[in-house]
């Protein structure tokens, strides 16, 4: 395989991801936020939903994002050590009480129910990892003298400000001159940035990065590639389009070895057809399909996804199984409610390899 993965003896981490980790919010069951008497408290970011999943699968991973002295603060630090999720990166700042700046970033999610989708509503600006700024992290001393074998960031951490925009540039190059393979998942947030301010932001970035995550709409809104003849809003899963612009991607951009894509098709907010694609040595693999998935809590599954095949590169296994992995993970993590993995590595292969759902005893 063309890409060259640093070994295990030669690193500290096997992952490090860059990201905002927010508190999320939600309502019990499928209640709405305005009527709710209470919320249950989740954490979990895009990129940090990564390093979580893959340390709850036996790697070494760590975390790098903006964190305070405050119980909100504490809240993101024990949920990452509590699987060995390590934090010695993250730049922490002193709470002034108030939240004028640095503060934890909260997600108020609703989950969806039939006709109705589930709904994420930001309350994260000025937060501590919007605060972080170029020079703040050391990223010689966590690719070139400890090691990183994989290092993941995306776009919802580009789009938190014009600071974190020049963190991630330095980041990714950083991993880059030192051998780290570097995956970029698009993620693209409206609610966050402009489709403009996105694709200006990631296309010099791209020389960069070995591996593209995202689905067509992330393509898109983030990179301004067409997928011609789909309509995202009809929620149903067309691979040939899909193929063709990933062509497109990874002729501009030879630099590209891999490519993930997830397909979701929406029948309604509990119930969508699940699968994913990926590209890579210029063959595309197929991964399982899952129509009519039942869905507890959507949020999270393209990060699951994300995780189940890198989970496969790290540990040698082959393309069709790294895809397979992503989907089969992404799938789980959209069992249980919240945005992090609660998913175990023997239920991930079990699924993986097309095991049911029949009761164990």
């Amino acid at each position: 395989m063309s890409l060259k993965i640093k070994s295990s003896a030669e690193t500290m981490f096997d992952l490090v991801s860059l990201g905002e980790t927010m508190i999320r919010l939600s309502p019990q069951g499928h209640q709405r936020i305005e009527f709710s008497p209470s919320f249950e408290v989740w954490v979990g970011g895009g990129e940090y939903n990564v390093a979580y999943a893959l340390s709850r699968l036996g790697l070494r991973t760590g975390w790098v994002g903006g964190l305070n002295d405050s119980p909100m603060g504490t809240i993101v630090r024990n949920h990452a050590r509590s699987v060995g999720v390590n934090v010695d990166f993250a730049v922490t700042r002193k709470y002034d009480g108030m939240g004028r700046k640095d503060r934890i970033g909260l997600n108020f999610t609703e989950v969806g129910f039939g006709p109705r989708a589930s709904v994420s509503l930001y309350d994260r600006a000025y937060s501590a990892t919007a605060g972080i700024q170029p020079g703040e992290v050391n990223w010689k001393k966590l690719f070139s003298e400890q090691g990183v074998r994989w290092f993941h960031t995306g776009g919802i951490f580009s789009a938190l400000s014009e600071s974190t925009r020049k963190v991630v540039a330095e980041a990714v190059k950083a991993a880059h001159e030192a051998g780290t393979i570097v995956s970029y998942d698009l993620n693209f947030r409206s609610k966050l940035w402009s489709s403009k301010e996105a694709i200006a932001t990631t296309k010099p970035l791209v020389p960069y990065i070995d591996c593209l995550i995202g689905n067509e709409e992330d393509f898109q809104q983030v990179l301004g590639y067409e997928v011609e003849g789909v309509d995202v809003e009809k929620g149903e899963i067309e691979t040939a389009a899909f193929k063709k612009m990933v062509e497109h991607v990874v002729k501009d951009f030879s630099n590209i070895k891999i490519v993930g894509t997830t397909l979701r098709g929406v029948k309604s907010a509990g119930i969508n057809d699940w699968s994913a694609m990926m590209w890579t040595e210029g063959t595309f693999y197929e991964g399982l399909h899952m129509p009519g998935l039942e869905i507890e809590d959507r949020v999270g599954g393209g990060d699951g996804f994300a995780s189940g095949f890198t989970y496969g590169f790290l540990t040698g296994t082959s393309p069709q199984e790294c895809v397979n992995l992503g989907v089969a993970h992404g799938a789980l993590l959209m069992t249980t409610r919240g945005d992090t993995s609660m998913i175990t590595l023997d239920e991930l292969l079990h699924v993986a390899k097309g095991g049911s759902a029949r009761i164990k005893r």
